[in-house]
């Protein structure tokens, strides 16, 4: 199934995508977890190939949004079956209810995650213990339910992320590379235990593998507390609206490192790429936009998409006015030695929201939309802006060389993507509609 001997192809914004064996057709898959941000970019991704992709299964407590699924053609929509499923629930009902839908899977991807609520003022990731119980429960149970009802994939895909190298603890090796050797023993992490019952299924069932690691996931869908770029959207909307410039919150060291982010439509063509690619299998690939992008310039184009006519408060000189955050150092760390990172802040979004007046200036907006801006993150203000509090935080760059080695030349250039998902969350009446026509690429 390889796709070297074909020329690569573009759709739309993203460029350099694998053209695969026209001969590869009615292909059937399960995609867990496909209301998140990761999983429901899959779905579009399978979706753009109807040949190639006859029917989809779409597993999950609940099925997607109906604002969601409006994003999709009716013919997209027509080849997606939604099966009802709690992957907490034993693995015997689990099996049953797949047997009933009668589902026929030649590749599974698995995206199912749950985040348990962090002690109050806790970082978003400090409850490592009940990550690890709850997240390597879901996969576990999963796995035996398709066990018993007898459906086994030509390939099984997980998808993990960047904490699988510790950019949550400390400071590690930059970029980070697949073969890089995983902290284990410097905290539990769910990813390893997950790995490692997913290696033992495979080796049973004589099938193959593949795992995925984005770093910062964007993309458009109702429940995006995990996009952390969205809280920052929210934050200039608001100030754009009371006449107020946009602040960054961190220092000058932050505001023009070249951050890179993952795209969640493009980390889904590429996850089709690695399933599809016999040469792939049993290996894990990072996955990034490959284009990095300051905040530096961020803030330009949120200022000129939301129509902050106040303009930017860049980052603040006086270190003495931040609020500093000295994470751990030497031997407690993944890289195993060296100084502590050094997080500063002059104000934290959490707080922002938290504001009385930031609060009526979103229902102002929502009154000012006529119906279309629905949402309302401030109803719960540390669930939907925790996660833009991290995002202002230097995570390491994970290199996308293997994957290049092995055929995959995708890319998109993350300002673009991030102009049209922002838009998207405007049709899923998130953010109010953007001000600017078009984005400026970073070209």
């Amino acid at each position: 199934m390889g796709s070297e001997r074909f020329p690569v192809h573009d759709k739309g914004i993203f460029r350099n995508l694998p053209t695969f064996d026209p001969s590869i057709t009615g292909l059937t898959a399960i995609i867990t977890g496909a209301n998140g941000i990761s999983g429901f970019h899959l779905l579009r991704a399978l979706l753009a190939s109807p040949e190639r992709w006859s029917k989809i299964y779409a597993l999950s407590r609940r099925p997607p949004p109906a604002e969601m699924m409006g994003l999709l053609s009716e013919s997209q929509r027509s080849r997606v079956q939604h099966v009802a499923v709690d992957f907490l629930d034993d693995p015997a009902n689990i099996a049953q209810a797949l047997k009933s839908a009668g589902i026929v899977a030649d590749y599974i991807f698995f995206y199912s995650y749950l985040q348990p609520t962090p002690a109050p003022g806790a970082a978003v990731w400090s409850n490592a213990e009940e990550l690890v119980k709850v997240n390597v429960a879901l996969l576990d149970n999963f796995l035996k339910a398709i066990t018993l009802a007898r459906i086994t994939p030509k390939r099984f895909l997980l998808q993990t992320g960047a904490k699988n190298y510790g950019v949550q603890i400390g400071r590690l090796r930059t970029p980070a590379i697949e073969s890089d050797p995983v902290p284990n023993h410097l905290e539990p992490n769910f990813y390893y235990p997950q790995e490692k019952i997913l290696f033992e299924y495979c080796k049973a069932n004589n099938t193959s593998w593949n795992v995925i690691r984005p770093a910062w996931v964007l993309g458009a869908v109702s429940n995006a507390q995990m996009n952390a770029l969205l809280p920052v959207a929210i934050y200039a909307a608001v100030q754009a609206h009371k006449g107020e410039p946009i602040a960054f919150p961190s220092d000058w060291e932050t505001w023009q490192y070249e951050g890179h982010h993952s795209t969640a439509l493009l980390t889904g063509f590429l996850s089709e790429w690695a399933v599809l690619e016999d040469k792939a299998k049993n290996q894990a690939f990072n996955a990034q936009d490959t284009g990095p992008m300051t905040w530096d310039r961020l803030y330009e184009e949120l200022a000129r998409w939301f129509g902050v006519e106040k303009g930017i408060v860049p980052p603040e000189e006086d270190l003495s006015k931040f609020d500093e955050s000295v994470g751990k150092a030497g031997v407690d760390t993944p890289m195993g030695y060296g100084p502590p990172l050094i997080h500063r802040t002059t104000f934290r979004l959490v707080d922002w929201a938290s504001r009385p007046e930031n609060k009526a200036a979103w229902v102002d907006l929502q009154r000012q939309s006529g119906g279309q801006l629905t949402s309302n993150p401030f109803d719960d203000v540390e669930a939907n802006f925790s996660f833009g509090d991290q995002a202002f935080r230097k995570v390491p760059t994970m290199n996308m060389n293997k994957a290049r080695r092995l055929g995959w030349n995708g890319f998109v250039d993350t300002m673009e993507s991030l102009f049209d998902i922002y838009s998207e969350m405007g049709d899923l009446g998130m953010l109010p509609r953007l001000k600017a026509k078009e984005p400026k690429p970073l070209i």
